[in-house]
């Protein structure tokens, strides 16, 4: 009688001791994901904040056709921010296009917005895949843009 007492026992401990490992195991996914989260969240702000800037520095520039090199920049430095940036700059991409989205619907009517939107969205897949945006910089763009 005691032998089964002691071999129930052992198992009893060998059980506790697989479901306490799968415990930890769940633990580490759930610490993992929560992680994973924050990165993420992290990068897409960080990437909201580099696609604010190129617009802000196209803003500051008013350069002649210079949309495209700020479009593929926004883009690119987001981008290289990891997922959560390269997902911030699909996501507000074109939302920081619809003022100029706006100007060309209207240029629609010339012929000419279509051709201009799609070169626009050319530009930030270019910057999103990670190709150097100075591809679109225009000759004469002060060096500090």
């Amino acid at each position: 009688m005691r032998l089964s007492v002691l071999l129930l026992l052992l198992l009893s401990l060998a059980v506790a001791q697989a479901q306490l490992q799968r415990l930890k195991d769940k633990g580490r996914q759930v610490k993992n994901s929560i992680r994973n989260a924050a990165r993420f969240s992290k990068q897409a702000a960080q990437g909201s904040w580099d696609m604010a800037r190129a617009y802000k520095d196209m803003r500051d520039a008013n350069y002649k056709n210079s949309d495209k090199y700020f479009h593929a920049r926004g883009n690119y430095d987001a981008a290289k921010r990891g997922r959560g940036g390269a997902w911030a700059a699909r996501v507000i991409s074109p939302f920081l296009s619809f003022p100029s989205n706006a100007r060309e619907r209207v240029q629609t009517i010339g012929g000419r917005g279509l051709a201009d939107s799609a070169a626009d969205q050319r530009a930030n897949k270019w910057g999103r895949s990670g190709r150097d945006p100075n591809h679109f910089r225009p000759k004469g763009l002060p060096r500090k843009y």
